[in-house]
Order: structure tokens, then sequence, then C-alpha cells
């Protein structure tokens, strides 16, 4: 099975944490004039869920495009794997897309299957190769396009896979010949990103990648993760902004105001970054007296430390016992609650609210949700309607193009999807 890709990323790699950010403090100002079908509402669907998430119940109304997780580069460059995926599947999926006028793509790559994008565009003759293994996916699948998921050019990622200190200008260098062919010209191609722009030949974050704009449609910024089971305390998994921290030097590790920002600095203009949101949140094993250090009806701290040696399971789709990853390395319970989770579990009723005997607070630098529970001592930082609204707020006044989730299965009756569209401006 295809490791979860958002658990577990390097956090040296992502970002972290803010306040509810005014108009003036949106890069963009407010109201680019888009027009509507210009927008981008789009989720990783994960194909391993197929059998909780069945096609048939999206809500296919509410997307524009659906990127099918995961393709994963392969020894050869000349193949993908779509080994954990099930093939006939893939083609129900675009099919089921396409009867509802939604874009289809592929993510290639992944946390787990990004292993080999460094030599699949590490020489041009690599890279000529690369171009026909893709435009062969995306012709045997009739796709829309492709989503290249690489985590991360010229940086460690998982740990085992290829690193050249050219990746960034190879990935364009492939990005700018697939688009001179005749088929990939016509794709639809998106990139998933970190919070911080890649690192460049000098091994330092990237300060021009104004060609990856002019070649793609969209980067999604992977505005999650920021905080999680491999930091040093508890924090936001997906804060809107980074700016009003008490301690910067620790706290502010990133947010989508920053994320944004230091995108577009490079090159890459508004109206061609989505926001990527997430429809989960992560869980830590904190003490009463760190999760609540005012008593048990104060607010809970929004930076408490936690017990790494105890990580709580998450919701049915953690796996306990995961084994090894693809590098070897053993792996514990990732202990993810994906929106659903949080009510199956019992700490939110069906309306979003704190169930009995939980603890809430809304952080109001991050602009995202806490729950707590005293008794097993899980502490859950996460996305709720109210956190979806502001950053579909921040969308709208950015003038970004739109939003991606992951993952289509993590929401629970669309309330997250809902409150994002309502505020980003959709119909």
């Amino acid at each position: 099975m295809v490791t979860f890709h958002l658990v577990l990323k390097l956090g040296t790699l992502l970002a972290g944490a803010c306040h509810v950010a005014s108009a003036s403090a949106f890069p963009g100002g407010a109201g680019h004039g888009k027009p509507a079908d210009s927008l981008v509402a789009a989720s990783w669907y994960a194909g391993w869920h197929a059998d909780d998430v069945p096609l048939a119940t999206v809500s296919w109304s509410k997307y524009t495009h659906m990127t099918y997780a995961f393709a994963e580069t392969a020894p050869s460059v000349h193949e993908l794997s779509l080994s954990d995926s099930d093939a006939t599947f893939l083609q129900q999926f675009v099919s089921t897309a396409h009867t509802h006028g939604v874009k289809a793509l592929v993510s290639v790559g992944g946390w787990t299957g990004g292993l080999y994008y460094s030599t699949d565009v590490g020489s041009a003759e690599n890279r000529t190769a690369f171009v026909k293994t893709i435009t062969q996916l995306a012709t045997k699948y009739n796709l829309d396009g492709i989503d290249f998921d690489w985590e991360y050019p010229n940086s460690a990622g998982i740990g085992c896979n290829q690193v050249n200190a050219d990746d960034v200008a190879h990935f364009l260098s492939f990005l700018q010949e697939l688009r001179a062919d005749p088929i990939g010209a016509k794709l639809f191609l998106t990139a998933a990103t970190p919070v911080l722009p890649w690192s460049d030949a000098s091994g330092n974050h990237a300060t021009n990648l104004t060609g990856f704009g002019t070649v793609l449609d969209y980067v999604a910024i992977m505005n999650y993760d920021v905080w999680g089971p491999w930091a040093a305390t508890a924090g936001p998994n997906a804060p809107l902004d980074d700016a009003c921290v008490a301690d910067p030097a620790t706290q502010a590790v990133g947010s989508a105001v920053s994320a944004v920002n230091a995108w577009h600095a490079t090159g890459i203009p508004y109206n061609k970054i989505v926001l990527g949101v997430a429809g989960y949140g992560h869980s830590f094993r904190v003490k009463p007296a760190d999760a609540l250090p005012q008593g048990a009806n104060g607010p809970l701290a929004s930076y408490p430390v936690f017990d790494a040696a105890d990580q709580p399971l998450g919701d049915k789709w953690d796996d306990p016992n995961p084994g090894p990853d693809v590098c070897g390395n053993p792996q514990g319970a990732g202990g993810a609650f994906d929106y659903w989770g949080l009510i199956e579990g019992g700490f939110l009723y069906a309306d979003g609210t704190p169930a009995a005997g939980i603890s809430y607070s809304f952080d109001a630098c991050s602009q995202t949700p806490y729950v707590y529970n005293a008794t097993s001592q899980v502490y859950i930082a996460y996305d709720d309607a109210k956190s979806f609204a502001a950053k579909g707020a921040f969308i709208e006044k950015t003038g970004l193009r739109g939003f991606a989730m992951w993952q289509t299965g993590g929401d629970y009756k669309d309330t997250l999807m809902n409150s994002i569209r309502g505020a980003a401006g959709f119909a």
C-alpha cells in the first residue's frame, strides 16, 4: 500500500503558524476579477481508499479537477508503477470524472513514489524518454492532465530518493520538453509543492522559478504537515498565517500566507497558485497540565509539549503496524484523524461542535482549531469549517487560482468543501 503521503514528512522541508489575516495582509490585495469558471476546486483521490470512498459517493459537482494518487516513479525511466493502484479502477475513475464534467489527472510520485524523479529528468536522453512515458500514461488512460508530486528536488525527501544539485533546472527542462510534445502541449500540468520553494543548485531555496509559471497550469502549495509528530511540540497542521506567533524563532515555520509570498516572489503568478488544504489533522499525546495550563475550563495551549514515544492511533485509516517504509526505516502509527474520523472517534458531533467531555479552542493566530480528550490525553490539531472559510477568504482576496484538498475522502458530508467553496467565491 502507498504510504499516506501527508504523514511524517521532514519538518525542515515544511513550515508553520499564525493570525487571522486582514485584507491588507493578503499579498494580492482584494478582488482580481477572475471569471468564476477559471477557479480550481480540486482534490487528490486516494485509490487505496476506493472501497471506503466509492466513486458514486463523490460530490462531483463541487469539483473542477480530481487527481488520482499515485503513479509511482520506477527504476526504469520507461516505466511508472501502478502497483499500489488498480489500473481497471483508474479507468473507471477517469470515465466517472468525465461523465460529471470534471478534469481527471493522475499524480506521479508522492512521498514514497518519487524516488527516481532525479534520474528520470537527470539527462537529455532520460528527459526525452520520460516525456514519452508520461504521454503514454496520459494517452492510455485518457487523462486530462498530470500532477507532478516530487518530494523534493535536490532534497533528502524520504531519505533514499535520488538527488542531484541540478534537480530543479532538470525538472524545468523536462517540463519544457513535455510542453513541446504534441500530446504534452494539450495536457493540464500541475505540481504539488512544499511551503518553501524547491532547493536550487546552491542548496538554498530557489529565488527564480519563473519558467515553471510558464509551463505549469498551477502549483499546489501543500500547506499542511507544517507541524506533526516529528516536531518538538504540537502545533497547527495547516496554519493560515505565521505573522503573530509568540516565538517567531521556533513557531513561525510556515503557513499559507508566507508560502504564497515565497512562491510568488520566485515569479509564480498568484493566479497560478492553488492552496493545498487538509481534510485531516495530527494527534499527539499531551498531559492535561500541558494541554490545559489554565485548568480544565481554560483554553487549550497552541504549542504544548507531547510524548513523542507514545503516538496515539488515528482513525480507522491509520495502520498501527505499517512495517518499514520504502527506504527500510521502521514506522509506527501515523496518528492522523480525517475530519470524519474526528466525528467517528467521538471528538466532534456531526455538526462539527466539540463532543461532550472534549475541550476545544480555535487559535486566532493560526486560524485553526484544536480538540483535546483529557481522559485519553489525545490532543488533535486539525481544520474545520471555520478554518476552511478563512482559507477560502484568503484565496479570494489574494487572487489565487483555487484550492486542492488532501484527500477526497477526508471530509464529512462536504462540511469542509462547502465552507471553502463559499468563501473562495464559487457559485
